[in-house]
């Protein structure tokens, strides 16, 4: 049996105590600042990565027909050369 001393508990529930409340301070802070940064961002023309990848497959599709295209048209001025 081991005798609890009142002032190590109390201290002991103190710490605890302060060590919850630095961690909903530490919850706050990052929440808020999240929302400041969206705030401020807000008005700024970002896309979203999912359209920028959209775009980016778009571009490499387009840039695929060129190059058949530029390739077709070789073949067609090397016909009217000959």
């Amino acid at each position: 049996m081991q005798s609890e001393n009142p002032i190590f508990a109390d201290f002991a529930k103190m710490a605890n105590a302060a060590a919850g409340t630095l961690a909903g301070m530490t919850r706050e802070a990052r929440d808020n600042a999240r929302e400041k940064m969206k705030e401020a961002m807000g008005g700024l023309d970002f896309v979203s990565r999912e359209e920028f990848d959209a775009v980016k497959d778009m571009a490499a599709l387009a840039r695929e027909k060129c190059d058949v295209l530029e390739a077709r048209l070789a073949a067609l001025e090397a016909k009217l050369d000959k």
